[in-house]
């Protein structure tokens, strides 16, 4: 009888652990939070990259990709995230990384940002000489 009792009591109690929900007491949100705000469609979000000058550039920047594997031919690296896009060509001693992003809501992008590297130890290389060697290649 005694062993019954004390049965019905560790259920009870076990049971009145369970029906608790385990739920945290709401907390005050720290000073300074803000919730996020819901996401916005990204086709309507654009923001507009910074645009190279175009000095010593030779055509490249504002140039749309189509227009760009025209000139240096098949890129070796063509690499897509978003909105982005990243083209990489390569000439006998540059590599030349081209970035292209819409300038405007549903805009093409277009390059705007122009990067060129030795390929042996990846130094900065001359962005004008480096698309010179790379469009000689074609």
């Amino acid at each position: 009888m005694r062993r019954a009792a004390l049965t019905a009591a560790l259920l009870a109690a076990f049971l009145a652990g369970c029906a608790g929900g385990g739920a945290k007491p709401a907390q005050a949100p720290r000073p300074g939070f803000r919730p996020a705000a819901p996401a916005t469609p990204r086709s309507s979000i654009v923001v507009v990259p910074e645009v190279m000058a175009p000095a010593g550039l030779s055509g490249v920047i504002g140039s749309p990709a189509a227009a760009l594997t025209g000139r240096f031919g098949s890129p070796r690296i063509d690499l897509a995230e978003g909105d982005a896009r990243k083209l990489q060509f390569a000439g006998s001693t540059c590599v030349l990384d081209i970035y292209l992003y819409p300038v405007a809501a549903a805009a093409e992008p277009t390059a705007t940002h122009v990067e060129a590297r030795l390929r042996l130890g990846g130094a900065p290389a001359d962005p004008g000489a480096c698309i010179g060697e790379v469009e000689g290649r074609q």
